[in-house]
């Protein structure tokens, strides 16, 4: 009598390394018992008939939690370095960017396609910050139909798959990739892996060169938008395990895996079929390492010794499983621990070993829980914070694409768990489905908090300790809306946590510079530059207030020390240009103020001060063309206006100048010289009783203003003059 096939095995076919078909009937079957006979469908077909209901409703998860993302703002956590006050980038896309983004290693990252995204949505939206995060949530959306797509075509389960989906969709911690239009890179590089596997099932599928080319095509745009994707190498393998099945596990004899000759074979030419791949992610590893370090990013072993963050790596893997199991106080930064207990240490490392242990063991049967394990363990490899980039500790953008496989190994090891329970079909769906929509709950309610900066670093300081970054930023908030008690609070308390953090120092001698207290923001600026001697900012800012004090060769100094770090720092070409300016020496601000417009063409204070210059030089029709073109990027600056209207009075338009002064006095009422301007061209039009109001109003403003008070003398008293022929 024949024997009955063991419950979970099945004939298996692999691929020899001659592209031959294997069959093993002693091998472990590589499909679970739910997919067992589930067909799999073809590319296009993963989308129809009950597939295309699940789209549709993953596209409405998505609208339901993100749709108000579109009037979120921008942050002020790089998001200003990656669009709102990155001059390349707020041009659009020009020749000049494209070129700038393949070459750039600004923001310590090449990653050109991220840099283009961006410049297009300029082209396209401005800087209304709207369309830009809708783009993300764009992306966002494709992403999670992408792998909903991926998994259906590959296992036939259209229900696991769809939950995997919903889970990528609608987690609490993937808000922070969708809602931050920095983390562009997450949402668009993730965008570009799931079309790398796509792909490469399709050349599995069909093995031919012009589709493995394809694959090493889509795997280099992902890495040109971010170089997390390096891993991706690896993940392909673990796909040819399960669910594609290109290698079959050999028989267990003994208690022990036993493959054959054949079977290394084809994993050998598994592995060699990767090295185009690999030789890609080698590269990109290369450069990214190498532009961080330029950056100043990669953290040194002083800073931070290895022995912590080897144990702050393990304490991570395990922090990010409860995280995502229970998704609550997450923070855009969490500050690095000084020291982890030895017990966690320990605890996550006997943790990890375990797991890895039994899904080995237990993958001989149910094959996606090696594949979902080594999943996200593999993927966090280049986040981990082995190689140190950052002073964050952990992310929540780092688990974007690694709890994909945390989310496989629960949508189909769950159902197998319960395989033999009674209320399993009905119980299941329920239990997903609650899942689904507490995850969305609170994905919705984290959200809000990314509505702007201030919302966004108060609740990091609501859910951390130590948080000197936090205290940082929101000071920065603070500021930016004028409330400069409050960001001085918060500086100070950033530098009670952390004395030796620079940026807290400029930052607070910013909001006393703005507060008068002059004597003390020098202090800070000196110490920020104490500590770090090349920071370009603060060289800048303590230039501004040198200046201020009539100290321009400190100033004059400071600006060029600042440009020497930082060349295209168009804030102090613009303020040196105004020192030499003082200093007499206009033709050197003249290349001031042209190499501050070179970097930066929209710069409205830029053309103003280059106007005044050649409008000193005589060159009034030039000065003309500057105010111009300040007045058209910035239509409500007061000064240019007044610059302008000087500028036409002195070539006879009086007529012309007059409307031009009018629109300085509505727009900065207390303007005394444009007050005093516009008397002037009135009087010169005869309209005396205008010309004495303003006149007036320039010295009720400013009492000891000269010149006002001489022409108001001058034209009362020729208003008293009796008219020639009066008695």
């Amino acid at each position: 009598m024949r024997k009955a096939r063991p419950r979970g095995r099945a004939n298996q076919t692999a691929i020899d390394s001659k592209g031959r078909s294997l069959r093993s009937p002693s091998s472990v079957s590589l499909k679970s018992p739910s997919s067992h006979d589930s067909p799999r469908p073809t590319a296009w077909s993963a989308f129809s008939g009950k597939a295309r209901w699940v789209s549709l409703a993953l596209i409405a998860a998505n609208l339901i939690v993100y749709a108000s993302v579109g009037h979120h703002d921008f942050v002020n956590y790089d998001d200003g370095d990656y669009v709102s006050e990155n001059p390349l980038v707020a041009r659009g896309l020009t020749w000049h960017g494209v070129s700038w983004a393949f070459t750039t290693g600004y923001s310590s990252n090449w990653h050109p396609l991220t840099w283009l995204s961006h410049m297009l949505d300029v082209q396209l939206f401005g800087l209304n910050p709207g369309p830009h995060h809708l783009t993300n949530l764009l992306f966002h959306i494709a992403n999670t139909l992408l792998l909903f797509g991926l998994l259906h075509r590959m296992t036939g389960a259209l229900g696991r798959s769809a939950f995997v989906a919903g889970l990528f969709a609608v987690h609490p911690l993937h808000v922070e990739s969708v809602a931050w239009v920095a983390e562009r890179k997450d949402v668009l590089s993730t965008l570009f892996g799931m079309l790398t596997l796509w792909s490469y099932v399709g050349y599995v599928r069909q093995p031919r060169l012009g589709r493995y080319l394809v694959v090493l095509l889509l795997f280099a745009l992902g890495l040109m938008a971010k170089p997390m994707l390096v891993t991706l190498p690896f993940v392909l393998l673990l796909l040819d395990f399960w669910p594609l099945g290109r290698v079959a596990l050999g028989p267990i004899a003994a208690g022990r895996w036993a493959p054959s000759r054949d079977q290394w074979a084809t994993a050998v030419h598994l592995v060699w079929e990767k090295l185009p791949l690999l030789a890609l992610t080698v590269a990109s590893s290369i450069v990214t390492f190498v532009v961080q370090r330029r950056g100043g990013s990669v953290m040194g072993l002083d800073a931070i010794p290895l022995n912590l963050r080897a144990a702050n790596a393990l304490v991570s893997y395990v922090a990010y499983i409860g995280e995502m199991l229970w998704p609550a106080r997450l923070a855009v930064f969490y500050p690095y621990a000084r020291s982890l207990p030895g017990w966690w240490v320990a605890g996550a490392f006997l943790g990890l070993i375990g797991v890895s242990v039994a899904v080995i063991w237990a993958g001989l049967r149910h094959p996606y829980l090696p594949v979902g394990w080594f999943w996200y363990l593999g993927t966090l490899v280049p986040v981990i914070g082995l190689v140190q980039v950052g002073s964050q500790p952990m992310a929540d953008r780092y688990t974007y694409v690694p709890l994909i496989g945390l989310f496989i190994l629960v949508a189909w090891g769950v159902p197998d768990l319960l395989v033999r329970w009674p209320l399993r079909s009905i119980a299941v769906p329920a239990a997903a489905g609650l899942v689904i929509s507490g995850c969305a709950i609170t994905a919705w309610a984290q959200l809000q908090y990314w509505e702007s900066g201030t919302a966004l670093w108060a609740r990091a300081l609501e859910v951390t300790t130590g948080n000197y970054l936090a205290h940082n930023n929101l000071g920065n908030a603070l500021a930016r809306q004028g409330r400069f008690d409050e960001a001085i609070v918060q500086f100070s308390e950033a530098l009670r946590i952390k004395p030796d953090y620079s940026f807290a120092h400029n930052n607070l001698g910013n909001a006393l510079a703005r507060q008068g207290r002059v004597s003390e923001a020098i202090e800070h600026y000196s110490e920020a530059l104490r500590i770090e001697p090349g920071y370009a900012e603060a060289h800048n800012n303590l230039g501004i207030v040198l200046a201020d004090q009539g100290k321009l060769d400190e100033a004059i100094a400071h600006y060029s020390e600042a440009l020497r770090t930082k060349p295209d720092y168009a804030d102090a070409h613009n303020n040196l240009g105004i020192a030499l300016v003082k200093h007499g020496r206009e033709d050197e601000a003249i290349h001031e103020f042209s190499e501050a417009l070179r970097i930066k063409p929209d710069y409205a204070e830029a053309h103003n001060n280059l106007g005044r210059i050649l409008a000193n030089q005589g060159r009034v029709s030039e000065a003309i063309s500057q105010y111009s073109e300040a007045l058209r990027i910035k239509p409500d600056y007061a000064v240019a206006h007044n610059n302008l209207g000087i500028a036409l009075a002195r070539q006879g338009k009086a007529g012309d100048a007059i409307p031009e002064f009018l629109e300085a006095v509505r727009l900065m009422p207390d303007y005394a010289e444009a007050h005093n301007n516009l008397g002037v061209a009135l009087a010169s039009q005869g309209r005396f009783s205008e010309a004495i109001a303003h006149y007036s109003e320039a010295l009720r403003i400013n009492p000891n203003y000269q010149e006002a008070r001489r022409a108001l003398d001058d034209l009362t008293s020729r208003e008293k003059r009796p008219k020639p022929g009066t008695p």
